[in-house]
């Protein structure tokens, strides 16, 4: 079995939780590959890249899906790419920690869903809460029971 390889849907992804995957990529030597339409830094090495795709609508959420293989995970703040992560096989995470599965994302799918026609009938205004130091340590806790199940 090849390397699991963490993939960053980065455009959106904070930076602290760039972070907190970098630290866990240098400790367990696993690849990262930062996906977006912008140019991005990363830090020095070799298991960190960029890939910057062309400017459009889902074009870096099509590159992760079509790059990606089964034991990957993927963190992603979008739901309908957090979708195709989960029924193509391979795992998806979004930046406070919450873990996409077959069990939850049609229900998060359909939430996003009336939020986005509450929102644009005037309904709903604003978005989630801000992202928190609370957020950031519950992805690493997240992402480190994650990667202490698929790593071997």
């Amino acid at each position: 079995m090849e390397k699991l390889t963490i993939w960053i849907d980065s455009d959106a992804c904070p930076k602290p939780v760039k972070e907190v995957i970098y630290r866990a990529s240098h400790r367990l030597q696993l690849p990262v590959i930062l996906v977006a339409n912008s140019y991005m830094s990363v830090p020095q090495g070799s298991l960190v890249r960029s890939v910057q795709v062309d400017k459009g609508a889902d074009v870096a959420d099509q590159y992760i899906v079509e790059h990606c293989a089964l034991q990957d995970i993927v963190v992603t703040q979008d739901i309908p790419l957090a979708a195709l992560i989960v029924e193509k096989g391979a795992h998806a995470i979004n930046p406070r920690g919450e873990l996409y599965t077959e069990e939850n994302i049609s229900e998060r799918l359909a939430m996003r869903d009336l939020m986005k026609e509450l929102r644009d009938g005037g309904m709903v205004t604003g978005g989630p809460a801000p992202f928190s130091p609370k957020d950031v340590e519950l992805f690493a806790n997240s992402l480190n029971k994650m990667l202490t199940k698929l790593v071997k």
